[in-house]
C-alpha cells in the first residue's frame, strides 16, 4: 500500500490544479470518496500529523462539518515518533543560519516602513484619531505584508510544517504540498514528494 502524507493547502489553494473539483467543500467531498475507494482496494493510505488535523478544522466555524468529518475520517492521524528520527547538524545548522538571516530582513523590513511613514506625516498638524488610523492604516499593511514574505515565506515557520516533513521521512511516503518552505526543508532531509496535480490525477481514477 502507497502512503502520502498531504498538506492542508490542498484544500484551500486552488492552484494546487488536482481536478478534484473548484471549492474547499467540493475538494474535501471527491477526496473523502477516492480515499474510500482506494482504500477498500489497500491501495492508498493518506496521512496527517494531528497538527494538520487540527488546522483543517481550524478554517471551519464548526470542526465537526459533515464535510470535515468525512475527510478526517477518511486519512490515518498519526503523530510522528519525537525519538525515533535523528536530523543531521548540518540540517540544524542551515535552519537557525536561516532563521538569523531572515530575522535580519524582518528588522530591515520594520526600519525601512518606520522611515517611509515618518516622512509621511513630517511637517504636518496632528490628526484626529480616526483620521491618524486610516492614514496608518495603510502603511501597517505594507509592513505586514513585507515583514511576513522576510520572515515566513520559503521555510518551515510551525510546528504543523515540522511534522509534515518528519511524518514523511518516518513513513517513507510521499509528501504532497504546495508549500514552498515545506517543499525545501523536505527536499534537504530526502524526503519523496509528489505533485499536487500528479496526485490529485491519481485519485480521479478511484471517481
Amino acid at each position: 500500500m502507497k502512503q502520502y502524507v498531504i498538506d492542508t493547502n490542498l484544500f484551500f489553494n486552488m492552484e494546487a490544479r488536482m481536478g478534484l473539483g473548484d471549492s474547499t467543500a467540493i475538494i474535501m467531498q471527491n477526496m473523502t470518496k477516492a480515499l474510500t475507494k482506494a482504500q477498500e482496494k489497500e491501495q492508498i493510505e493518506v496521512l496527517v500529523p494531528p497538527s494538520i488535523g487540527e488546522e483543517i478544522q481550524s478554517f471551519f466555524d464548526n470542526p465537526q462539518e459533515k464535510d470535515v468529518a468525512a475527510l478526517l475520517g477518511s486519512v490515518t492521524i498519526k503523530s510522528p515518533s519525537a525519538h525515533a528520527l535523528s536530523i543531521s547538524s548540518d540540517i540544524l545548522h542551515q535552519l537557525i543560519d536561516e532563521y538569523r538571516q531572515r530575522a535580519f530582513r524582518g528588522m530591515k523590513v520594520a526600519e525601512e516602513e518606520l522611515v517611509s511613514t515618518a516622512s509621511m506625516f513630517m511637517g504636518k498638524e496632528a490628526l484626529a484619531h480616526k483620521e491618524f488610523q486610516m492614514a496608518i492604516g495603510k502603511h501597517i499593511s505594507k509592513l505586514r505584508d513585507r515583514f511576513r514574505n522576510a520572515t515566513r515565506t520559503g521555510t518551515i515557520d510551525s510546528v504543523a510544517d515540522f511534522e509534515l516533513i518528519i511524518l514523511a521521512i518516518e513513513q517513507d511516503a510521499m509528501l504532497v504540498s504546495t508549500d514552498e518552505g515545506v517543499l525545501v526543508w523536505g527536499r534537504k532531509m530526502g524526503v519523496k514528494e509528489m505533485d499536487p496535480s500528479s496526485f490529485g490525477t491519481m485519485l480521479q481514477a478511484y471517481l
